[in-house]
């Protein structure tokens, strides 16, 4: 089963994020470099990918002409999807350990994490009831 990993965050965490210090980030890719590596050797990696600032983001929906229609950023909003790892495995237990894994990940300091990770399963096509 494959399940995607989401971290979450607020605009004050994002702001926060961009304040950390060259060796607290530097020790929190190292980290995330390292987590990574472990999905793959374990084979459980499917993907991952971190995400741009919020304030880079635009919301785009298709106009009458079918053209884009851009609008954004949205400040007002209270969280945001920052990154991201998806991973094959066999149980929904084995999803929730590694996403406690990826909460852990280092902040300010050295300190431990407890960064929320949202995790989902990944469907296939259409449930069976819509088949």
């Amino acid at each position: 089963m494959k399940y995607i990993l989401m971290m979450n965050g607020t605009k004050a965490d994002c702001d926060s994020y961009a304040k950390w210090s060259k060796q607290d980030l530097q020790a929190n890719f190292a980290f995330m470099r390292a987590f990574s590596k472990e999905l793959k050797d374990s084979g459980t990696y499917v993907a991952t990918e971190g995400l741009a600032f919020p304030d880079q983001a635009k919301i785009v929906r298709a106009g009458s002409d079918g053209m884009p229609i851009t609008d954004g950023v949205f400040p007002e909003a209270k969280e945001f999807l920052m990154g991201y790892w998806i991973v094959d495995v066999e149980s929904p237990e084995q999803a929730y350990k590694i996403a406690a894994r990826a909460s852990a990940a280092p902040g300010p300091g050295g300190i431990t994490g407890s960064m929320p990770i949202e995790v989902r399963q990944v469907l296939s096509g259409a449930p069976k009831e819509f088949q």
